[in-house]
């Protein structure tokens, strides 16, 4: 590794695929990778390929890939400069980016400020608001289920129920009625509280026919700061993505120029660095958008940006975090053909999605040009019950969105896994649905299409 880099070992502050991920960057730039593991991951991939590799805790997360002292005394312990913390666990806790920063740890990621600024949902939508960037109509945060009763009254059912803190649809129910009201604000509550140590509630008005399309920012400590064009989220179930795509097949020209717009002023409002993903809700009825969130983390779906654009997002947040300036301006970046990337997940989608964590007998993930799969499976591998259940990402490039799906399907149809349950067969169903063929899915059409193949294998 170079001096000019500035960052010479890099400790890995996850697990999986996104661990392994990051090992590729380091190896294109030349840079050591170490790898936090709990006790259940000594035998992952990531762990292989790795430099070294430090148990850092039992399976428990809370114990492990949650532990912040056990992780900052296990990057000090092993001379790394920098820490990658990848997402999910540790990525987007302001404490976390300040611990680092007091130990000399370089933080592949924002400030403090910007993640705390981004990171609370609320904080952001009125950031959002003061800068005329459209949000959907919503409340302030709401204490008790007669606040939410009063929000609901005042912006018309149905309503939607949000965690401030957190992502990944945790502490999110649909009210359709008020009646429904106190059970979903109990739930919602209890279950933000959990997952994100923070019980704090607010109420959004819930669009109907809804796209969830993204933004992909990246900015340096120069001052320069871009976007790559946008990616569409929309193929979800209960708020958690399972396809995404790139670029969206249903916005227009004006509307993706608008919504880069507003990411990069949001962006820029909070001297955002590294990468990060302005989310917006695009009302099919009205054509109108509407700010969401910031993640303030590089996203699981970042390969279908890398693969229409060419640059890779991973070693250009090191580089930003060693000090270095971007390597493209916005004049350089240019979106070609169309990426579709589908999370395959160890779980049994004819069970309600049940996880199905096992050992992996048959691995043979499919391979052609146009085709990515970023994975920590291999033959033998136990996949553990402790952690996410996604066990790959497969990722197709194409001219244009019909030879994507085609290659797409074409990959899901050779990809060989024996050993346990995956979604495997439930994303070859929804390539070949002429709902998803044609663009007509919303971010409710995964529930619907369901719903109504299980009431039809009722009757």
């Amino acid at each position: 590794m170079t001096d000019k880099h500035g960052i010479k070992r890099l400790f890995i502050a996850n697990r999986g695929e996104i661990a392994v991920r990051i090992i590729r960057a380091c190896r294109k730039l030349g840079i050591e990778a170490v790898v936090a593991i709990s006790e259940a991951d000594r035998h992952t991939l990531a762990a292989r390929m790795a430099d070294r590799a430090v148990c850092i805790g039992p399976a428990p997360a809370s114990q492990s890939y949650l532990n912040m002292p056990a992780v900052v005394v296990a990057a000090k312990g092993t001379h790394c400069d920098a820490i990658h913390p990848g997402y999910g666990f540790l990525a987007e806790r302001a404490a976390f980016v300040r611990l680092c920063v007091e130990q000399d740890l370089v933080f592949v990621g924002p400030s403090a400020r910007a993640m705390e600024e981004m990171g609370d949902k609320l904080r952001a939508r009125r950031i959002a608001e003061d800068l005329k960037i459209p949000t959907v109509p919503g409340s302030d945060h709401v204490r008790t289920v007669k606040e939410a009763l009063a929000a609901g009254e005042r912006l018309g059912y149905p309503v939607l129920i949000k965690a401030s803190a957190g992502g990944g649809g945790r502490g999110m129910r649909i009210v359709r009625a008020p009646q429904e009201a106190m059970d979903a604000f109990d739930s919602a509550s209890a279950e933000a509280r959990a997952a994100f140590g923070d019980p704090t509630l607010y109420i959004e008005r819930y669009i109907e026919r809804a796209r969830h399309i993204e933004i992909q920012v990246i900015g340096d400590r120069h001052g320069n700061l871009v976007h790559l064009g946008e990616r569409d989220c929309s193929t979800q179930r209960r708020h958690q993505k399972l396809i995404e795509e790139a670029p969206s097949p249903v916005i227009d020209s004006q509307v993706r120029s608008s919504m880069a717009r507003a990411a990069i002023e949001l962006a820029s409002h909070v001297g955002y660095t590294s990468a990060g993903t302005v989310e917006f809700i695009y009302d099919l009825d009205s054509g109108n958008f509407y700010f969401l969130e910031m993640n303030t983390r590089i996203q699981v779906e970042h390969p279908v940006t890398e693969l229409i654009t060419g640059i890779d997002l991973v070693a250009e947040q090191i580089r930003v975090a060693a000090g270095e300036p971007l390597s493209v301006a916005q004049s350089d970046i240019e979106a070609h053909g169309h990426a579709i990337e589908c999370r395959i997940n160890a779980e049994l989608p004819d069970q309600d999605f049940m996880p199905a964590p096992g050992t992996i007998v048959r691995w043979e993930p499919p391979v052609g040009d146009g085709i990515r799969v970023d994975t920590h499976c291999y033959p033998g591998y136990f996949v553990p019950p402790f952690y996410d259940s996604m066990i790959a990402k497969l990722i197709v490039h194409g001219r244009d969105r019909g030879t994507a799906i085609a290659k797409m399907t074409e990959a899901l149809d050779s990809f060989r896994v024996e050993g346990l349950g995956t979604t495997i067969p439930f994303h070859r169903s929804v390539l070949r649905h002429p709902d998803f063929q044609e663009n007509r899915v919303t971010t409710r059409w995964v529930e619907q299409e369901l719903s109504a193949r299980s009431k039809a294998g009722r009757s």
